[in-house]
């Protein structure tokens, strides 16, 4: 079973930046960042596999990136420019197997307990 483990999570204004971090106790195929704001429904917002491939939601595209340290056994979300519909809580989550659908939240087995982020106008 994959363990993980979010971190960075804060509030602060619009146009501020952050960094989530998520350690792993073993990576899947596919790794990616979600999130869940209140009254909406899980979002997909960045992932990576095994390969280096990354997406990302058209949200957040150019703002947010998604990187990976094996040695570390930490996954990351470096987020720019936040926005005040950026305000969820974010979560990380694994997948042993390559995704179709890297963006689909329902698609991930192991799931983080998340990282609060509230940004303010």
């Amino acid at each position: 079973k994959v363990q993980l483990a979010e971190s960075g999570g804060g509030s602060l204004h619009a146009g501020g930046s952050l960094r989530l971090s998520c350690a792993y106790t073993s990576s899947g195929h596919s790794m990616g960042w979600l999130r869940h704001a209140p009254g909406q429904e899980r979002e997909g917002v960045a992932s990576i596999d095994k390969d280096g491939v990354t997406r990302y939601a058209d949200s957040v595209k150019g703002r947010f990136t998604i990187s990976q340290d094996n040695a570390k056994n930490t996954l990351y979300l470096q987020m720019i420019s936040l926005k005040v519909e950026d305000t969820a809580m974010y979560y990380c989550a694994a997948n042993p197997f390559w995704l179709l659908r890297p963006l689909d939240a329902a698609a991930y087995r192991y799931w983080g307990q998340g990282t609060q982020v509230t940004v303010s106008s």
